[in-house]
């Protein structure tokens, strides 16, 4: 067996039978019996290419072995093989032709975090978020049937992925329509069942043998014209492998469970795969994985070593250390409003180290509540909780709040119930890319009626924010990106803000900058050159509307500048604003473009919207020509 590493290699592995399996082709050609070498060389180059480039870690090295007995017995790409919680996928990237690209992996034009379909013809789904996996796979299996082809659907799924309701609800209907596909369980030993060992591989592999297969449908058609006979075999047949291999809730859907088998042992895994590959209906095969294998720190610790940075050169500078991350701000925020008000509880979907609310989960066990992926359950317990004087906050990144909206729109909002959001990853969030990106709560949580949303533009307004929407009378967010902020002093009083009331942070003439987040610090540098007006409005609803007409009363411009979509973002409401007020004036919106924006570094992505000092400068200096005022130009003065 191969020895377990404990550092990252710096210099490139040399990997003589993986240059031979840059594709699943060529990967074929490979004997049995090298296989695991290949496994051993391949966890050898993960670990070095993502200690160059940095990404997710652990997931990647604990399906080694299932990724190359996927392609090995699988005709991929024509068989298609989906993933769920798509940083599961380096190895996969590694064995379908993208190896010597892996040192761009999550760069500015480089290979993607995540399978997409863009990318290769072995990405047959593109995915970002988790529990997608089966429904996608249920849609193609459902289309070789229409198409009259043979081609096989595999859908990957970790066992966290499991627990949102999506899941469930694809493996009811892929009974229900009786498809033809396969669905792996990864249960990467963080929680479903321990059972692994000789007697139950041996179970696995005869369980899934096409000899069984036949006897179960011959002793069917036998017993079944001896009904007490054949309910009889049937109940010893389920009851034996629920005790025997923990499957009876999958049978009970209505799939055929193989399993649990060691997801590390690869000549099971592949004779398991050949014997369920050919079986009709939905096959369920759970297999027990180690996340971070073959790396003993990450072994140690999987959830440390989920993702990691990128290795510094050695004797290269340490980085500059700045403030606390807005994440960090909140946590702390979290853990303070919780020894003030006894009613406060915390709910995450499965993001405590993500929002940092380690802290306050040993502070306040029994007010912390982590329900895992489950973002709809999130919100609605939330208002459960609500609806008997509790004050929830549910800590949230910006892209799985998408996944709850309607739940936040009918069981929170239409009830008026006093839930506090609190929406991390804001905005554009670097090299995860569009997928993870918080590009549009603006513009979905503003049209809901009596949703309190603000902005901070730095570390201390967070706080203040998050104090003023816990106090609030009824739903209430609050949204910050990712990452430090400017380095604001923060003050440890419990304060609010004044709701809906913007601040003039410097007077200009002309254009006035009306800005809505964190961006205030590049509009103030901006405005040093162009002497503007820059407005931090800090409330996008309700808006500081007296605020907005005393700036368009005294400037031949406004600029909104938001890390949002333009579109329905609170650019728009100053423009729904001065409509309503029936105020002519140029206004300017900057923000995220009608596109999905790539993954690149932060700074990169925000030069490239126009959302640094430099684009906000570039933008006004642009649109001030093309105004004028009783047929005077501003830049002719």
């Amino acid at each position: 067996m191969p020895k377990t590493l404990h550092e990252i290699p710096r210099e490139r592995p040399l990997t003589p039978l993986l240059d031979n399996a840059s594709t699943p082709d060529q990967l074929r050609l490979i004997g049995e019996d090298q296989l695991p070498e290949l496994a051993h060389q391949l966890r050898e180059y993960l670990l070095y290419s993502v200690g160059q480039t940095g990404g997710h870690f652990g997931a990647g090295l604990g399906v080694v072995e299932l990724t190359i007995a996927l392609h090995y017995v699988f005709n991929t790409p024509e068989d298609r093989l989906v993933w769920d919680v798509g940083h599961q996928a380096y190895p996969h990237k590694i064995l379908t032709g993208r190896r010597e690209q892996m040192s761009t992996l999550r760069q500015k034009d480089g290979l993607a975090a995540f399978p997409r379909r863009s990318e290769s013809a072995y990405d047959t789904f593109g995915v970002g978020h988790s529990s997608t996996s089966i429904s996608a796979a249920l849609g193609m299996a459902i289309a070789a049937r229409l198409q009259g082809s043979s081609r096989k659907s595999i859908a990957v799924i970790g066992d966290g992925a499991l627990t949102a309701g999506m899941a469930f609800e694809a493996l009811n209907h892929a009974s229900d329509v009786n498809a033809d596909m396969l669905v792996v369980l990864n249960d990467n030993d963080m929680s479903i069942s321990r059972n692994v060992g000789g007697l139950s591989n041996y179970l696995a592999k005869l369980l899934s043998s096409s000899t069984y297969a036949h006897l179960r449908e011959n002793s069917k058609k036998v017993l079944s014209r001896l009904p007490h006979a054949w309910e009889l075999a049937r109940k010893t047949e389920e009851h034996a492998k629920g005790m025997l291999l923990s499957g009876t809730l999958f049978e009970e859907l209505g799939w055929n469970y193989i399993g649990p088998i060691d997801g590390h042992d690869l000549p099971t895994l592949i004779a398991t795969l050949r014997n369920m590959r050919d079986l009709k209906g939905p096959q369920f095969l759970h297999i027990v994985t180690k996340k971070g294998k073959g790396f003993a720190p990450a072994e140690a610790d999987p959830i440390g070593y989920h993702a990691i940075t990128k290795l510094e050169k050695p004797n290269s500078a340490p980085k500059a250390q700045g403030g606390p991350k807005y994440s960090n701000v909140f946590g702390q925020w979290l853990c303070d409003m919780a020894a003030a008000d006894e009613r406060l509880v915390g709910i995450t979907p499965a993001m405590k180290e993500g929002s940092d609310l380690i802290a306050f989960s040993e502070q306040y066990p029994e007010r912390y509540f982590d329900v895992a992926i489950a973002e709809q359950h999130a919100v609605t317990l939330a208002a459960g909780l609500a609806c008997e004087g509790a004050k929830p906050v549910v800590a949230i990144y910006s892209t799985f709040l998408q996944r709850a909206y309607d739940q936040l729109v009918h069981d929170v909002a239409v009830q008026d119930l006093d839930v506090l959001f609190a929406i991390d990853r804001a905005g554009l969030v670097g090299e995860d890319g569009p997928t993870h990106a918080g590009s549009f709560d603006l513009s979905y949580l503003r049209c809901i009626p009596g949703m309190l949303l603000m902005t901070p533009s730095d570390e201390n307004e967070l706080r203040q924010m998050l104090t003023t929407g816990h106090h609030y009378q009824g739903p209430a967010a609050v949204r910050y990106p990712r990452g430090t902020g400017p380095g604001t002093p923060i003050s440890q009083a419990l304060d609010s803000l004044p709701i809906g009331k913007g601040e003039v942070r410097r007077q200009g003439s002309d254009v006035a900058i009306l800005v809505f987040g964190v961006q205030l610090a590049d509009a103030l540098q901006a405005a040093e050159n162009l002497n503007a007006t820059v407005a931090n409005m800090r409330f996008v609803k309700p808006l500081d509307e007296a605020l907005v007409r005393e700036l368009a009363s005294q400037h031949r411009l406004l600029v909104t500048v938001e890390e949002n979509s333009i579109m329905g973002g609170a650019g728009s409401a100053v423009s729904e604003c001065l409509a309503a007020a029936g105020i002519s004036i140029p206004v300017l919106h900057l923000g995220l473009p009608d596109y999905y924006v790539e993954h690149a570094k932060p700074a990169q992505m925000l030069a490239e919207c126009g959302l640094d000092a430099q684009g906000i400068q570039r933008a006004i200096e642009q649109r001030l020509p093309m105004i004028t005022v009783n047929g005077v130009s501003p830049l002719s003065k």
